[in-house]
C-alpha cells in the first residue's frame, strides 16, 4: 500500500481503472478506451489499471465493489468516482478538470 500512496500523491491526475481480469466481458473495448485516454492525455496525466484480485487488501480499503470502478487523485487527494463503463471522451474531459 506504501507504493500505492507514492502512486497517487501525483501532483498531476492519476486514473485508475479497478477491475477483475474475471468480469471483464468487454475486456477489449476497455482498453481501447483507456489506450486512447492515455493517448489524448499524454503526459498530463496517467492512466492505471489495477486488478482488484491481485491487490484485494487495496481494494478493501477502497472499498471497490464493482468492476470496473474508475478513480481520479491528484495531490494524494480523491478527486472523482465512478463505478461502471465509461467512454473515453468522458474520461478525458474529467480529467481535464483537474491538469
Amino acid at each position: 500500500m506504501a507504493k500505492f500512496g507514492e502512486l497517487i500523491s501525483s501532483d498531476i491526475p492519476v486514473l485508475i481503472d479497478f477491475y477483475a481480469e474475471w468480469e471483464e466481458e468487454n475486456s477489449e473495448d476497455l482498453q481501447d478506451v483507456l489506450r486512447d485516454v492515455a493517448a489524448a492525455l499524454g503526459d498530463s496525466a496517467k492512466v492505471i489499471k489495477i486488478d482488484i484480485d491481485k491487490n484485494e487488501t487495496l481494494a478493501n480499503a477502497l472499498r471497490i465493489k464493482g468492476n470496473p470502478t474508475f478513480i481520479i487523485y491528484k495531490d494524494g487527494e480523491m478527486k472523482w468516482r465512478q463505478t461502471g463503463i465509461q467512454d473515453a471522451n468522458t474520461l478525458i474531459g474529467l480529467v481535464q478538470q483537474y491538469v
